[in-house]
């Protein structure tokens, strides 16, 4: 593999050295690395074709401009424009696990801003603004652009960044991840301290160590907010004080930033689409390459088209939320992501989209997950495709029912059947009239 020659920069979303203490599951994170340079891939080999690149193109062809702002973050304001991102969607991570360690603390946390299929990295002081990309048929591609003014600003590709965005965290393929830290300060001697992945699966209170965290929640309690942590293997209870915060710490300088949030809502959200990124990715590539090898066919390939099964079966589960971990009591964010959130996507002739929000027992009201309509679904492979909306198919009408999928209710199951014929484009002739009822015995 050929990997281009840059300089080290900062890990989009809660990189940490691979000398990190990680807690995975088993699985498909048991998977280092998928091969890069295989020629179903090619992802170090060819140009890549997704947001950021395309629009890097029209920069570097004088077709397109970036405004610089000094006191709006530089081009921040500018990207997040270009590409659609939200300024509410801001969520702030004080732990030092970038490589830009030394502007990161408490009073200067890093921001992350995101849409389903960019997300943009800031520090306050830093060298490079951090982007990753999503390319609907080969995946995650990591970006930065230089923080000072220039009169020809461009991008430039990341691979080095693969270090942190490439192994078992991200299930194998480059991808995007939040973790939750227990964090050691400065004087330790050590900047970083016992990680773990989450995702929607994660219970509430395993979330958000080195993060901040905006909204109120009931009872239910995290780890973010907690800037005292020192010990990573025995912590201790969080600092009193740090629970249903709906204002940033006096600490932190709002003035630098563009919101005054680390919205709760907005964090719940991008947990559940890092992971739901990684696996779209991860099936696709998986299968092409197979297809690619001649594998599926072959008299030998049953343990490769088992795994596969295994692999398409997890996307399913996960669409669906089948583990997500209930919230306890309702939660509640303080910026207008809670607002915004939903007015993103297509809705139904009844008015129902599956970017609606639940947050009183769960995050979202219909359980199936909004990247559905992503590049990244879109951009699987026609087989893999084929498969999943079978499955889903199945699991909605009620002939699976399986323990799997115990906690959607017929009604839940009807509602997204009946959304996704109307909202979703390309579905199978055998969804616009079902063969079954929504039965769902109990």
């Amino acid at each position: 593999m050929q990997v281009r020659q840059r300089i080290a920069a900062a890990a989009m979303i809660s990189a940490l050295w691979w000398g990190a203490a990680w807690a995975i599951a088993a699985g498909l994170e048991d998977t280092f690395y998928v091969p890069l340079d295989h020629p179903a891939i090619r992802y170090d080999q060819e140009p890549a074709d997704d947001p950021v690149a395309r629009f890097d193109k029209r920069l570097r062809a004088g077709q397109a401009k970036l405004e610089y702002r000094p006191n709006s973050g530089g081009y921040l304001s500018a990207l997040l424009k270009e590409f659609g991102i939200p300024i509410e969607s801001q969520v702030l991570v004080f732990s030092k696990t970038s490589i830009q360690a030394e502007n990161i603390n408490p009073r200067t946390p890093r921001a992350i801003y995101f849409n389903d299929a960019v997300s943009v990295g800031y520090v306050v002081g830093g060298d490079v603004l951090e982007l990753a990309s999503l390319d609907p048929q080969r995946g995650v591609f990591l970006y930065s652009l230089d923080a000072r003014p220039s009169v020809k600003p461009g991008f430039a590709r990341r691979d080095d960044c693969l270090r942190c965005h490439q192994g078992p965290i991200t299930l194998g393929v480059p991808g995007i991840l939040v973790s939750s830290l227990r964090p050691k300060m400065p004087q330790s001697g050590d900047v970083h301290g016992f990680s773990f992945i989450t995702d929607h699966r994660t219970p509430f209170e395993e979330r958000w160590g080195g993060w901040y965290v905006t909204g109120t929640h009931g009872g239910q309690r995290h780890l973010g907010n907690n800037v005292g942590l020192i010990n990573p293997l025995n912590p201790g209870p969080p600092r009193d004080g740090g629970q249903n915060l709906t204002a940033l710490p006096a600490i932190v300088d709002a003035s630098r930033y563009l919101t005054n949030t680390s919205d709760l809502v907005a964090l719940l959200t991008l947990e559940h689409q890092t992971r739901m990124t990684n696996l779209l990715v991860r099936v696709g590539w998986d299968t092409r390459i197979a297809e690619r090898d001649g594998k599926l066919e072959d008299k030998t390939g049953e343990a490769l088209r088992k795994q596969l099964d295994e692999e398409i079966e997890e996307l399913v589960k996960y669409l669906l939320f089948a583990n997500e971990a209930p919230l306890k009591e309702p939660v509640a964010g303080v910026s207008a992501f809670t607002r915004t959130f939903p007015q993103r996507g297509g809705r139904d002739s009844k008015g129902r989209g599956l970017r609606d929000l639940d947050l009183k027992t769960r995050l979202f009201r219909y359980p199936l997950s909004y990247m559905i309509y992503s590049a990244a679904f879109d951009g699987m492979p026609v087989s893999v495709r084929a498969r999943v909306y079978r499955r889903l198919f199945d699991v909605l009408t009620g002939k699976d029912q399986s323990e799997a999928f115990a906690k959607l209710s017929a009604g839940d199951r009807q509602a997204i059947l009946e959304i996704l014929r109307e909202t979703k484009v390309g579905l199978p002739e055998y969804w616009a009239t079902p063969d079954t009822p929504v039965v769902v015995a109990r």
